[in-house]
């Protein structure tokens, strides 16, 4: 669709020119009205890099840029105005951008155009008119033939004054900022119109747009991409487009394919893709014989096998069908089809056999990625590698099941530009036949099992922009060889590898990228002297690199928009008093940073500062009016040696959702001011020195997910409102204070619970019988390993948490999700555990060690299949251990001692594989306790120790 797109633009813009120029030799200058006309257009517009420079008063307006003239009378006839370069990537660099923005002609539109009376080209696309609506003027244009407004930022509604164009053949107002039409009615006044593209314009209240369209009878091309048309117009008359070779209806909210597609059998290119279709996949299109671009592409058909009926379309050329719920064996399909240049069948659950691909000798662009192709690596390249050696230009086989060794036949592919075989199972080197793409600009291996050392070839691609062999098992030295002609290169990723990197201080690396991943390299001890020439750095991640002493100054006056910073686990030292950089994101955590905590800029939106040896108070940090920290999402200031009370400043950090404190030694109360952090989704403030009540404010933090106050010296009655308010608390933990009273019953509603840790307290009553009902905890299979949140810059940001299980205290960050705990221990508790705890069948871990509790263990804690951690030590209980515990058979933490327990420990695996402590103090026999059991004996209860 896009190559007819561009070879029926430039064969209107070829006609145009001949009318000018093919007339004869020019002999007359510019009309002076004409002229007038054209300095009064540019005095409305707003153009930073001179782009019209020579539209200078006195010179011949014909020989400016971007004017053309009749060569026999003189009038100005064609305005070519539209910016020529198109935008850069996303991921392109600042400069890139701003470079592009001052190249684009801004300001109004001056109507001076009216006087320009022989205009018959008029081309502004890809400029900057924000904000500008279409002028209506332009529809007194009467002999245009060519509009091209697309991509300039115009937005308000069309003028219908357009529809007066009755001369024109190419209609372009696609992609524009905010564009509308209630109607359509107005295009019915182009009869001459062949070419029509309204693209991301709202016509979601234009239901006239098919039948209006159809009665176009030159229309050739028709592009309505991303338009809010959601639904089928089901029409009551003959739809058939006499003329219409390539229709794109894409990125809109179509319920099933239209049914009138199928009359059109002159139809060379379709694009539905990005429609959400629903139902199958028609077969209506096996009748387009000439069909040449197909795509269906991220629609929601139901799945089913490839459709047998592609192979018949054998003058296809581009076929786009990513994720359509495609399953099975496509090979034979493919294998018919010789014509293709462009496959994308990403996304899907299919297999190929790598054979298939020999006969596929025209294939520029390949596109299998996120399927389940299970074969060698060595497979795919040795079938591409018969036919298409020459002429393919992307691979992207991506995050399939490839194994096997990558071999020196890649090397062969001269025209490469991409190749992504990201999140396979492939193995061995990186050829050293690498070096011969010269053309390659994407090279993504990330996420596979490589090793050996990276290939000093790599440094021969001079054309390699994105470079990432992150996370793959690489190692040895890495020379400034290997960088030696990579002048081009803008990514570098590389992190999570065994690869040391020692340049010469005195080496100037030939790129300047504006991203650097090194993070688990080995380059220190030194900081790397060779940043210094990055001047383009936005992100950069040395973690992990064993890098030691100071930040030198220089480093943090080399560029003023770094996004992110990594430098977590080094040996850095010093202080730091300003983060005098623009980023987003900064990690400093794990390393021996000392002093006052550092001020920060106000874009600064994560925050990571934990176990370093910053001291003082956190009040100048937070509250200091120069310091405004409204954008930080995520605070983690973990064991340091801050001191002094927490400050009362909170309501300046509103859109914090992580705040972790943990370990320090601040004092005095939590504040008021907590409550207003309505986003928040962990709070930790454990092993402190804060005293004094939970206030109340901090029920409004109702997306609380992990709340651990523990380690304290908190005091009053557990606060009721924690289950009234605090609805999604995940994770609950008040260890180690001084709460008093009873459990709320109202704390039963906690739905989402999955670790209540109450241990070491004052608490007295009864373990709740409705506990029985905290469903996360009978939950027996969890779905989600891990508990995240998106951070800035969009990757996962797990939370974690400090859990005591087992007798000890671990950490758990990606398997957080999995954890289920309930500890009570080393309280005042009374009466019987409840029966009812057995219907909490996916614990993990129960501790009601050092209470009073009393009566018999109940049978049902032998319905907790999952249990591995389980301590009932140091209460009154009695009777015998349950036969049902023989069914634990998870179990390797267990602990019954100093009980009145007396009878035969039941036989099972795992119960005889506990020592005799986990025993003692109780009149207990048989294995593994050295007394035996007699038959005859009678159990006597004897006193807990």
């Amino acid at each position: 669709m896009r190559a007819v797109l561009i070879l029926f633009a430039f064969l209107l813009v070829i006609a145009a020119i001949c009318v000018s120029f093919c007339e004869g030799n020019r002999n007359v200058h510019c009309i002076e009205t004409d002229r007038q006309a054209l300095l009064k257009f540019k005095q409305d517009l707003i153009d930073q890099s001179n782009r019209l420079s020579s539209w200078v008063d006195g010179e011949d307006c014909c020989e400016w840029i971007g004017v053309s003239c009749n060569n026999l009378t003189g009038h100005v006839n064609e305005l070519h105005l539209g910016l020529i370069s198109s935008p850069p990537d996303d991921d392109a660099p600042d400069a890139e951008w701003d470079a592009y923005y001052r190249s684009q002609l801004q300001g109004k539109i001056n109507p001076s155009l009216l006087e320009l009376k022989h205009l018959n080209f008029l081309d502004l696309s890809n400029n900057g008119f924000v904000g500008v609506r279409i002028p209506e003027f332009i529809g007194s244009l009467k002999c245009l033939t060519y509009l091209n407004l697309s991509r300039a930022e115009f937005s308000g509604a069309i003028p219908h004054k357009l529809g007066n164009l009755s001369k024109l053949h190419y209609l372009d107002l696609g992609h524009n900022f905010d564009l509308e039409a209630k109607t359509l009615q107005w295009v019915s006044g182009l009869s001459s119109l062949q070419y029509l593209d309204l693209s991301e314009t709202d016509l979601s209240n234009a239901t006239d747009w098919l039948q209006v369209t159809n009665e176009l009878p030159s229309l050739v091309e028709l592009h309505l991409s991303e338009c809010h048309l959601n639904n089928d117009p089901s029409p009551t008359f003959s739809v058939n487009y006499t003329s219409l070779a390539v229709l794109d209806l894409s990125r809109n909210m179509l319920p099933s394919v239209p049914t009138w597609i199928f009359s059109l059998g002159s139809l060379v290119s379709i694009d539905l893709s990005y429609d959400r279709v629903e139902g199958v996949i028609p077969n209506g299109f096996q009748n387009f014989s000439s069909l040449k671009f197909l795509d269906l592409s991220s629609n929601l058909f139901s799945p089913s096998s490839i459709p047998s009926w592609l192979s018949n379309l054998n003058q296809l050329e581009f076929l786009g069908l990513r994720d359509v719920s495609l399953q099975g064996n496509f090979s034979s399909v493919i294998g018919n089809m010789s014509s293709l240049t462009h496959l994308d069948v990403s996304v899907n659950q299919l297999e190929i056999v790598p054979k298939c691909l020999e006969n596929v000798c025209n294939l520029r662009e390949m596109d299998l990625s996120y399927n389940g192709i299970d074969h060698e690596v060595s497979e795919i390249i040795e079938s591409l590698s018969k036919c298409s050696v020459d002429r393919l230009e992307s691979l992207n086989v991506a995050f399939n099941k490839l194994s096997g060794h990558l071999t020196d036949k890649l090397g062969q592919f001269k025209n490469l530009t991409i190749l992504r075989l990201f999140g396979n199972f492939i193995s061995g080197p990186i050829p050293f036949s690498i070096g011969k793409l010269s053309l390659l600009k994407i090279l993504d291996v990330s996420n596979n099992r490589l090793n050996a050392t990276l290939p000093q070839s790599l440094g021969q691609l001079g054309n390699l922009e994105y470079l990432d062999v992150s996370n793959n098992m690489l190692e040895g030295n890495i020379s400034e060889m290997h960088f030696s002609n990579l002048m081009r290169l803008r990514i570098l990723s590389a992190s999570n590898n065994m690869l040391t990197f020692k340049p010469n201080p005195s080496w100037i690396p030939p790129f300047h990228c504006d991203t650097i991943y090194l993070g688990n390299w080995h380059l220190g001890p030194q900081f790397p002297q060779w940043l210094r020439f990055q001047k383009n750095l936005s992100s950069l991640d040395i973690s992990h690199a064993g890098i030691s002493g100071v930040i030198p100054n220089w480093f943090w006056n080399l560029s003023t928009r770094f996004g992110y910073l990594y430098f977590s686990n080094n040996q850095f030292m010093g202080r730091i008093s300003y983060l005098a950089v623009t980023a987003i994101s900064i990690d400093l955590s794990s390393n021996q940073f000392a002093g006052l905590l550092p001020q920060a800029l106000s874009n600064l939106e994560s925050l990571f500062l934990s176990k370093n040896l910053f001291s003082g108070s956190l009040s100048n940090f937070l509250c200091n009016s120069s310091n405004q920290l409204g954008y930080l999402s995520i605070l983690d200031i973990e064991s340091n040696l801050l001191s002094g009370e927490i400050p009362n400043c909170w309501k300046n950090l509103e859109s914090l959702e992580v705040l972790n404190l943990g370990n320090n030694n601040l004092s005095r109360i939590i504040p008021r001011s907590m409550g207003s952090m309505r986003n928040i989704v962990l709070l930790n403030l454990r092993n402190n020195g804060l005293f004094g009540e939970v206030p109340s404010a901090l029920q409004y933090l109702t997306n609380v997910i992990i709340l651990d106050l523990s380690q304290n010296q908190l005091t009053g009655s557990i606060p009721t409102w924690i289950g009234d308010k605090l609805s999604n608390l995940l994770v609950l933990n008040l260890h180690s204070n001084n709460f008093q009273g009873q459990i709320p019953y109202q704390w039963c509603a906690l739905n989402s619970l999955q670790v209540l840790d109450l241990g070491y307290n004052n608490i007295s009553g009864v373990i709740p019988k409705c506990f029985s009902i905290l469903s996360s905890m009978a939950i027996k299979n969890k779905t989600s390993n891990f508990v995240a949140m998106r951070s800035p810059g969009g990757s996962l940001y797990f939370l974690s948490a400090l859990l005591a299980t087992k007798g000890r205290d671990d950490e758990f960050s990606t398997t957080l999700g999995l954890v289920t705990s309930i500890d009570l221990s080393a309280n005042c508790l009374t009466s019987e555990i409840p029966k009812e705890l057995g219907n909490l069948t996916g614990l993990q871990s129960l501790n009601l060690s050092g209470n009073l509790l009393t009566g018999k263990i109940p049978e049902s804690i032998g319905n907790m299949k999952f249990l591995e951690s389980l301590d009932l030590s140091m209460n009154q209980l009695h009777g015998k251990i349950p036969s049902s515990f023989s069914d634990l058979n998870f179990l390797n933490h267990l602990n019954l001692s100093y009980n009145n327990l007396a009878g035969q420990i039941p036989s099972s695996t795992q119960l005889q594989s506990f020592d005799k402590f986990s025993y003692y103090g109780n009149h207990l026999c048989g294995p593994p306790v050295t007394k035996n059991c007699s038959t005859n004996s009678e159990t006597h209860d004897v006193p807990n120790c």
